[in-house]
């Protein structure tokens, strides 16, 4: 009897302690674990010959290819720094070198930036004729018919405007600087209120007036000659113009600044 139970459970796969485990299960678990231990099963993989389309081992999973890394992005000015400094190398070179094949490396790299250039000074003469906002000459005028029209607008400034000038008779400046207010204030039909500082005379502005205290109360800081100040005869306001000896141009170009333009917009 105990030697037909044991027989039993040598066919039956019986365990010890009488619980039936299937044999197919048994070499599954065993795969199963020889798979996960990476160590293949000789009996289940061996001797069964399960194909190709079976692994008993589990494969690795493969490696993912290393991330190539972004190449650093080159800014504008360094692409220009490159450009010029590769024009500059080109161009000693065909110097230092004057062989046939530098000299046209040299050139033809030079005609592609010409061409660079180009292409950017037409591009932005278009945006200016496009964009009116942008250009320049709309507010001081290059042609002849818009300079004359700006100008036109300035000569109406002595309507509103007249100019008191500090000037001493000792100050070689004011010798200077006095035939050019007097053709600048002729021109542009402006009064002139001449204002010795020394009590001296001005033979370019007979009409003087010595200086009692009109500087200080005008707020024209220290005593330095010759010097202009704008005054508005609507607001009774003194806008100070400049100091020293000033061209023609200057005095109108300050006054009109001055007087027509918002800080900011004439540049």
């Amino acid at each position: 009897m105990m030697r037909f139970a044991r027989l039993a459970v040598l066919l039956l796969g019986l365990s010890p302690v009488g619980a039936a485990v299937p044999l197919r299960a048994q070499e599954t678990s065993a795969a199963r674990d020889a798979i996960e231990q990476d160590v293949p099963d000789d009996f289940y993989c061996g001797e069964r010959k399960l194909g190709q389309w079976f692994y008993c081992v589990k494969p690795k999973p493969a490696e993912a290819p290393p991330s190539a890394t972004p190449e650093p992005l080159v800014s504008a000015a360094d692409r220009i720094a490159t450009i010029s400094k590769q024009l500059d190398e080109l161009k000693a070179r065909a110097i230092l070198e004057p062989t046939e094949a530098n000299v046209i490396a040299y050139v033809r790299f030079q005609r592609e930036q010409l061409d660079r250039a180009s292409t950017f000074s037409d591009t932005w003469q278009r945006a200016l004729w496009q964009n009116p906002d942008l250009d320049y000459t709309l507010q001081r005028p290059v042609s002849t018919v818009g300079k004359r029209l700006w100008l036109d607008n300035r000569t109406s400034l002595g309507q509103r405007y007249g100019l008191f000038y500090f000037y001493a008779q000792s100050c070689g400046a004011c010798e200077v600087f006095a035939p050019i207010l007097r053709s600048v204030t002729d021109s542009h039909r402006m009064s002139v209120m001449a204002v010795s500082m020394d009590g001296g005379p001005n033979k370019e502005f007979p009409n003087y007036v010595v200086d009692s205290g009109q500087r200080s109360r005008m707020g024209v800081p220290g005593n330095e000659t010759p010097a202009l100040v704008l005054f508005d005869t609507q607001t009774k306001r003194t806008i100070p113009v400049g100091y020293g000896v000033l061209s023609a141009d200057e005095i109108m170009d300050r006054i009109f600044m001055l007087t027509n333009t918002k800080v900011g917009s004439d540049y």
